[in-house]
């Protein structure tokens, strides 16, 4: 496995307030630069920028079959260590988090045996986080 880079995610919130929030208070993420439109995150070491956007009438939401649960999509998220993955998720339970998926184990036992969970910001913007018991195994068929 290579060196990863930091990447860089701007996303849109119509709720700019209530996103800085989320993504400081109940995410954790170390606030950067900011103006009156958008906001930087240090999320998970990576740059994650929150631009207000006005609110859309209507929002399609798509989903696709995973082990018989629906996925949003799109999504995004990073992948965390084991330990820190089963910390993270128990401190979003704490928090009330409104999970779409809940944390569980996917391919237990098996190739790419991974932990993960899906949930919104309060913009409606998906978000999975996810470990894998054998980092070594993110790409493995």
């Amino acid at each position: 496995m290579q060196n990863t880079s930091p990447f860089h995610l701007a996303i849109p919130v119509h709720n700019l307030s209530a996103c800085r929030t989320f993504y400081r208070d109940i995410l954790g993420c170390d606030e950067g630069r900011s103006s009156d439109h958008w906001v930087d995150f240090n999320f998970f070491g990576h740059q994650l920028v929150i631009h207000y956007k006005p609110k859309e009438t209507t929002i399609a939401v798509h989903t696709n079959p995973v082990d018989g649960k629906d996925v949003p999509v799109p999504h995004f998220g990073v992948v965390l260590s084991w330990d820190i993955f089963h910390a993270f998720a128990e401190d979003l339970k704490s928090k009330n988090i409104e999970f779409v998926i809940e944390p569980y184990v996917r391919f237990e036992g098996l190739v790419g045996e991974q932990a993960t969970m899906f949930f919104y910001d309060p913009s409606g913007n998906a978000l999975e986080f996810k470990a894998f018991r054998d980092l070594n195994q993110l790409f493995a068929k």
